[in-house]
């Protein structure tokens, strides 16, 4: 049971009848029946809210930062009519609105209302309850109850990299449709003979052909296609970081300028959280993916912690970025150290011939001392390694800090936190790993364009 408005109007009312009236106690009485009685009849009379059947129908995916209608739809079989109002809880992160659905349907009949989310997480987003109030005809009280309709959207990560596909694509058919006379090494295929011109590797002559043809002759190659790609994504702690703005606010937010800023050291501007650096990595790895699917080579993924968190492998072409997203939702990093030993060891398990091996983690130069690169000889033995981490904009900021003793001692710091990232960078490329250290935003493109580079070079 809830009481309305009317109610606390009715009982106002009968305040100034009891202060005006000669008696007050027969007056309060008097007054207090009245109001029971006119709640007994609204109740009596308002619609059964156990009666009411619900079904739901609407959108199952929604990309983040886009919109889901999902319908609920309330049938009728009681004798009375019911009217009021209902609630459609879900989390918060989920952005329902409206926050009330009006309710007015007659015995026997059904009603579609229409619930949008708009949410700002990704994850699967789970309906709570539905609560019912049914008004009586004096709008005095109404039945109140709860119902669980079940329903589950997805909110799949944004591929806000996807703007950058064509102009890869375009690169991409550059180096597919070139002369093939490119650098001959390792992961290439013949393509065909030409003359032997001032300049090509003499490694490249087909002496053979040359004896045939009374002519030196040379060999022409191209990248190898049908390569594995696998990319590799951390899930630990260092991926849990937040850095660049949020390219899509939360709700409520002015849109670019992402959560609410937090104080930073005094007299420097205040600090301005984005997305966490997995996600980052998750839009990077989406555009990897779709480039070298349409490269012709075959891509799989790997989520890890301390343990496989997601694996998806053997997806065609066409069906690969929708088994991406979908896999990649739910993920979330756990706030542990990542078992880098153990990630070597599943990929060793799950990748038998030589592929590239793409890990987009963070460059801590802690974490990976201690973590991967005393396991790394281990997987650039077998397998071609490309590093990509996310760099924190803040940090740069922070280096050109002066004019207090606070703004330098953040400089400082900012400073020793770049010179370790070089450090580290160094060390990893004198391993034979290639590393990709770039800004949120372009993390992305700079991840692609190092597949072409290596594609470029016949090293895929």
């Amino acid at each position: 049971m809830a009481l309305t408005g009317r109610a606390a109007l009715l009982a106002l009312l009968g305040t100034l009848v009891v202060l005006v009236a000669p008696r007050p106690g027969p007056a309060v009485a008097g007054v207090a029946l009245l109001i029971a009685a006119l709640v007994a009849v609204d109740l009596l009379l308002a619609g059964s809210v156990r009666a009411l059947r619900f079904t739901r129908a609407g959108d199952r995916l929604v990309r983040l930062g886009e919109s889901a209608a999902v319908e609920l739809i309330v049938e009728n079989p009681g004798p009375r009519r019911a009217r009021g109002l209902i609630r459609d809880a879900w989390p918060p992160s989920a952005g329902a609105a409206p926050r009330h659905l009006p309710l007015d349907v007659p015995p026997g009949e059904r009603r579609r209302l229409v619930t949008t989310l708009t949410p700002t997480r990704r994850g699967d987003r789970e309906a709570v309850t539905v609560t019912v109030r049914t008004l009586g005809p004096l709008g005095v009280a109404a039945r109140q109850g709860a119902h669980r309709v079940p329903w589950s959207v997805r909110v799949l990560p944004p591929f806000l990299s996807r703007k950058h596909l064509p102009a890869k694509l375009s690169r991409l058919r550059e180096l597919e449709g070139q002369h093939p006379s490119m650098v001959r090494g390792q992961g290439t295929e013949f393509d065909s003979l030409r003359e032997y011109v001032i300049g090509d590797d003499v490694r490249s002559i087909d002496w053979r052909a040359t004896a045939r043809r009374n002519d030196v002759v040379v060999r022409t190659w191209r990248p190898e296609r049908d390569r594995r790609v696998l990319i590799v994504l951390d899930t630990g702690r260092t991926s849990a970081g937040r850095v660049g703005a949020a390219p899509i606010p939360l709700a409520g937010e002015t849109p670019g300028a992402g959560p609410p800023a937090r104080p930073g050291p005094p007299g420097a501007a205040p600090v301005v959280p984005g997305w966490p650096r997995l996600d980052w990595s998750m839009d990077a790895a989406l555009l990897l993916a779709a480039l070298a699917s349409r490269a012709g080579d075959r891509v799989d993924f790997m989520a890890y912690d301390r343990a496989v968190r997601a694996w998806v492998s053997g997806a065609g072409r066409t069906e690969l970025l929708s088994s991406l997203v979908n896999t990649m939702a739910p993920i979330e990093a756990e706030l542990v150290e990542a078992d880098s030993a153990g990630m070597v060891a599943a990929v060793m398990a799950r990748a038998r011939r030589r592929c590239l091996v793409v890990v987009l983690t963070d460059l801590n130069a802690a974490a990976l001392e201690e973590g991967l690169l005393p396991v790394l000889p281990q997987l650039s033995s077998r397998h071609l390694v490309l590093l990509a981490a996310v760099s924190d904009p803040q940090v740069a900021a922070m280096a050109g800090g002066r004019g207090t003793p606070e703004l330098v001692y953040g400089a400082a710091a900012a400073e020793r936190l770049s010179a370790d990232r070089r450090r580290i960078t160094a060390r990893l490329r004198r391993q034979g790993v290639e590393v990709v250290d770039a800004a949120p935003e372009q993390i992305a493109p700079a991840l692609a364009d190092a597949y072409l580079a290596l594609k470029a070079a016949g090293r895929l």
